[in-house]
């Protein structure tokens, strides 16, 4: 079936309106027409070819969110007329180690919901910046906040178990002190989903402006990093740093900060290697560096489920189909809060 969609045929043209073909749902598939999808940063590096390996036409997308509209014959758990999401992946080998600890985005063989090989036409997965998608049943999350915070949903999908995924693992909660390094799509995420565990948060930025922001999030102090003495006040106070930063900055600057045994996490992904840290400032305090990378498809699920129960949602700005360009270069310099959403009801035009 032919669907509407905005991508790009190459990776210096502009995302452009194209039409695209969506196979007809299995025995375990589950349709989905798509209201919103979220727009992160890594969908402007893949399409924009940036990153090694892009795939054209393509078709970015996976913060995803809408109803379902057909299931295969064997589909039990999901009905037509289910809100439901889909983030970053939509198929993986189904049976190694981390997929059978519920840890698929691990998985060697993962399938990403955009830019990954598959049987489907054109050879690739196509992402949500399109009308519907059709995914296995296994990769469809159901969605329990109500239908008027839909858009503010699909940030979830990846901002929200990009960050809930490493609190969760390294326990953050009352009487643990986060810190959060950055405060964009992925950062003020961080500070809402700390604070609802119970955690004390400080929220870091180099930008004064943004303190009232943060705090507004959440944070119960923010630290302007450009600032040595409110950096130096902070040393050996936190458990836990979520850094969500995606450019190459001094990694010793947030890791001094950190206590015996703390770690600090590193989830953003900058387009070249950090400065590398300072062991002693590691071994001194048997401190660690680590990373994360979004959650297996339960772990994903317990997150929507805790955001509703908590009601927690993305900051979002609705945007048109066609503005996904100029959303771009406003992304490009920080000129949202804190996500873009595109309503999947104008790629028709």
């Amino acid at each position: 079936m032919t669907v509407k969609a905005y991508g790009a045929y190459a990776g210096d043209k502009p995302l452009e309106s194209m039409d695209i073909t969506r196979r007809a749902p299995g025995d375990h598939d589950v349709q989905i027409e798509i209201a919103y999808c979220g727009v992160c940063h890594s969908d402007l590096h893949q399409v924009r070819a940036e990153w090694q390996g892009t795939l054209f036409p393509c078709v970015p997308g996976h913060e995803i969110v809408g109803r379902v509209s057909a299931v295969g014959e064997h589909v039990s758990d999901f009905r037509i007329g289910d809100l439901v999401g889909v983030g970053c992946l939509v198929d993986s080998c189904r049976h190694c180690e981390e997929c059978e600890a519920g840890q698929e985005n691990y998985c060697d063989n993962m399938v990403g919901t955009y830019n990954f090989p598959t049987a489907d036409h054109p050879g690739h997965t196509l992402g949500g910046y399109s009308q519907r998608i059709v995914v296995n049943e296994r990769f469809v999350l159901r969605v329990r906040h109500p239908e008027e915070h839909l858009a503010a949903v699909a940030p979830l999908l990846c901002a929200g178990i990009t960050t809930y995924s490493p609190l969760r693992h390294w326990n953050a909660g009352p009487g643990k002190s986060v810190g959060v390094v950055g405060i964009g799509g992925l950062g003020h995420m961080g500070i809402k989903l700390a604070k609802a565990m119970g955690a004390r948060v400080v929220a870091f930025t180099t930008s004064e402006s943004k303190r009232r922001n943060a705090l507004a999030l959440g944070a119960d102090e923010v630290v302007v990093s450009r600032e040595a003495g409110a950096m130096a006040a902070q040393a050996k106070s936190l458990d836990l740093i979520i850094n969500t930063v995606a450019v190459p900055h001094d990694l010793d600057a947030f890791t001094a900060l950190l206590k015996r045994d703390g770690t600090m996490v590193l989830v953003g992904v900058p387009a070249s290697p950090h400065p590398s840290p300072q062991v002693f400032n590691l071994i001194g305090k048997r401190r660690a560096i680590a990373g994360s990378m979004i959650g297996g498809i339960p772990e994903t699920q317990e997150m929507l489920d805790f955001c509703a129960e908590h009601g927690i949602v993305a900051d979002i700005e609705l945007i048109r189909a066609e503005e996904i360009n100029h959303a771009y270069e406003r992304m490009l310099k920080g000129d949202v809060k804190y996500r873009f959403v595109i309503d999947s009801a104008t790629l028709a035009g």
